[in-house]
């Protein structure tokens, strides 16, 4: 789950000014993707492949808390010249204008975003709701402004940035924005009832990405938004609730990603705004 802590003025910041984040076409030649909520579980993987796929790629990673992401800060090592570290803390919208501004300044433009972060249970402050009578204002809140409101407003501040030209060489005709959703945000598809908190903030984040792509078709930019569905992943956002998964059905980060990215990189224009899971069927609204 995510964990609020308080960010420090991050050495990376430096690293991000070094000259050779050159505005050259040929510094970006394999494009640019920033990943939000890439500290682990899907997010980390997403920033882990697709460093390793591309190996002329540059990725921006952000998370609340850059100096406690060990495992990012191990990737930081291995990809020094193509991985980037910033801050950006969902619900503050400054530290998201911040990170925008960041990547105006160094890149210049964004090929992909992938809003990764994605809140369920908190220890003594939000678990998913099993009757209506644990349903608490609190929660409601909590999970909206993470799992729907944050991403909103990533997408709001990268907006301007979201583009295939810049300087960067990719294979797409236009910039791609991914949302992690889930399963249980489907309306059409909840036979069970529970959990109103994620549900209905996953249900909200499909809503507002479906109209953000309404937006942008009618404005004729080049951007495209999808809705992904990752199956149930072996992460901490999932530990507490594993006993129940059949079995076959608890995929590795790994393995998710894999196929998620496979969705990302196959997209058309004519799939904006749709809902997919990590095996390609689109899912009901």
């Amino acid at each position: 789950m995510l964990k609020f802590l308080i960010i420090k003025a991050p050495i990376f910041m430096r690293s991000v000014r070094r000259a050779q984040f050159c505005s050259s076409a040929v510094q970006w030649e394999g494009g640019v993707s920033m990943v939000q909520g890439a500290s682990r579980g899907i997010g980390l993987e997403f920033v882990r492949q697709l460093l390793g796929r591309n190996a002329k790629g540059h990725v921006i990673a952000t998370c609340r808390n850059p100096d406690g992401a060990t495992d990012l800060i191990e990737l930081k090592r291995q990809f020094a010249d193509r991985l980037n570290i910033l801050p950006l803390d969902l619900t503050n919208e400054s530290t998201i204008e911040e990170a925008a501004a960041a990547v105006k300044d160094n890149y210049g433009s964004l090929n992909l975003l992938i809003n990764a972060s994605g809140i369920l249970s908190v220890p003594n402050v939000l678990q998913p709701e099993t009757t209506l009578r644990k349903v608490e204002k609190s929660s409601l809140m909590l999970a909206y402004e993470v799992n729907a409101v944050g991403p909103t407003l990533v997408i709001k501040h990268m907006w301007p940035l979201l583009k295939v030209g810049g300087g960067s060489r990719t294979e797409r005709e236009f910039a791609v924005v991914a949302n992690m959703s889930a399963r249980v945000g489907s309306i059409g598809d909840n036979g069970l009832g529970g959990w109103h908190s994620y549900r209905a903030s996953k249900t909200a984040l499909n809503q507002l990405t479906k109209n953000i792509s309404v937006e942008f078709a009618r404005r004729k930019d080049p951007i495209i938004c999808i809705l992904l569905h990752p199956g149930t992943v072996d992460t901490d956002l999932s530990k507490p609730f594993q006993r129940n998964v059949p079995q076959g059905k608890l995929f590795t980060a790994e393995f998710s990603v894999q196929k998620l990215l496979g969705i990302i990189n196959n997209a058309k224009a004519s799939d904006s705004g749709k809902f997919f899971a990590w095996d390609g069927q689109q899912i009901p609204w």
